[in-house]
Parts: C-alpha cells; structure tokens; sequence
C-alpha cells in the first residue's frame, strides 16, 4: 500500500470510528458532533475559518523563519565557542524546563494581543529542538575530515564554513522537521491566552458560545495546516539540506 493510500484508509477508519462512536453512545452534538456535522459546519464557515486560519498560518511562519535561523546561529556559536557551551548551553536547558503556557501570558503583557506574541511563542518553542539537533550534528563531524583539514591549514572559520556545516546540515533538517510540527502550538497558545483572530482564539470562541461544530472544524484546520507545513518542509530539507556533505 502507497503512503498516500494509506493515510485515506487511515482516514477513512478514524471518521467511521468517530461517527461509531457518536451513534454508540448517542452523544448530543454539544458534546460531540458527528463528522458529518462538523463537514457541514466546516462548509459553512469556510470563510470565517479561512480568515482566522489565514492569521494563524502566517504567526508561525514567521515564527518558524525566525526559529530556523536563531536556532541555526546559536548552534554554529555553542559549537565553535568553548566558553559559549560552558556558559550559554546550561541556560538553554533550563529554559526548557519552564512550561511554555506559563510565558504566554507574559509574553502577551510585554508584546501585545498582535502578531508577535504569538511569533515569541512558536519561536520559543521550535528554537531549542533546531539548536539542540544542529549543534549535536556539528560535535559529530568526521574526525578525519577535521585533522586532514588541520594539516592543510585551514582557519577555524574555513573548517566551520566548508566541512563542519555541510557535514551536519541532515541535523539542521531534522531539527526543522520537529519544529514544523510544534510551531502551530506555540501560536495556538499565544491566541489562546490573548488575541482577536486566529484558529486558536476562534476556537475559544465557539467553546465559549457550546458552536462544539466549529471548534472541531476549526481543529481539523489547524491539523491540516500543520500536516502540509510539515509536508513542505520535509520536501525542502530533501531537496536542499538533505545533501551528503
């Protein structure tokens, strides 16, 4: 069976599960609403939907951009600098044990209910995946590669730029395929806690108001989304950063 095959049948399987399970248990719409429901809705509101998802989308890829690249540049720092791994490289650890959704709200106070809270949020979240997977990619370069380069005396700089980053780009890839799936969290979560548009804050909307219909249709959205921005990522990292060095 093809993978797109696959992923039909999968779907098909987890739609008649769900309407099993509505019928079974002849559960109110308010609590679950049949697929059947949540399509019509989803039809329906294609508009209001499009326009949330539309802000949605664009909160993380910017985050996303902005991830890559700070995540790429701190990882080409920890690893060329000694002092910055001792120094630097304890206090990206930390961070990640401070719970995202306790900065959401801070981040909202300090940055506003516009676009770049939320950017903050999906940057936080995708940098330390894309530091830690490039960095470790760049203290695992070939040794040989490192010592044949030392004898023909080649800077540091030179070693960095032709051996060391082309050699562990597969890492940087792998670090991008991780944040393109939890990039839409961080903006979810920014929404949620203060916004005006977006999936995440027309979800809160429709929980708010028992529209149980549109929070689903809303949901399956920010899946899709989130399916097709990994989709497209992993295709540029195979096409472009997937090279052997």
């Amino acid at each position: 069976m093809k993978p797109w095959q696959a992923g039909i049948a999968s779907t098909v399987l987890g739609l008649a599960i769900w309407q099993a399970v509505v019928w079974t248990f002849d559960l109110p719409k308010f609590i679950l609403p049949s697929p059947g429901l949540v399509a019509e809705t989803l039809w329906k509101s294609r508009a209001l939907i499009a326009e949330n998802a539309l802000v949605t989308l664009s909160e993380v890829l910017v985050g996303l951009v902005l991830g890559a690249i700070l995540g790429g540049l701190s990882a080409i720092g920890l690893a060329a600098s000694p002092m910055a791994r001792a120094l630097v490289r304890p206090m990206l650890v930390f961070s990640q044990a401070v719970p995202v959704f306790a900065l959401a709200p801070i981040l909202t106070l300090w940055l506003g209910y516009g676009l770049w809270s939320k950017v903050a949020m999906a940057l936080i979240i995708i940098y330390f995946p894309v530091t830690s997977s490039f960095f470790d990619a760049l203290m695992r370069t070939n040794k040989d590669w490192l010592g044949l380069a030392r004898v023909m005396g080649a800077t540091p700089f030179r070693v960095m730029w032709r051996i060391r980053i082309p050699s562990a780009l597969p890492g940087f890839a792998s670090g991008l395929r991780l944040a393109a799936v939890y990039a839409p969290i961080g903006a979810i979560i920014g929404e949620w806690v203060g916004a005006s548009k977006g999936l995440g804050y027309l979800m809160l909307l429709a929980n708010g108001r028992a529209k149980i219909d549109l929070m689903f249709a809303s949901l399956i959205v920010l899946a899709v989304l989130t399916l097709c921005l990994h989709a497209a990522v992993d295709q540029f990292c195979r096409k472009v950063l997937d090279r052997p060095a």
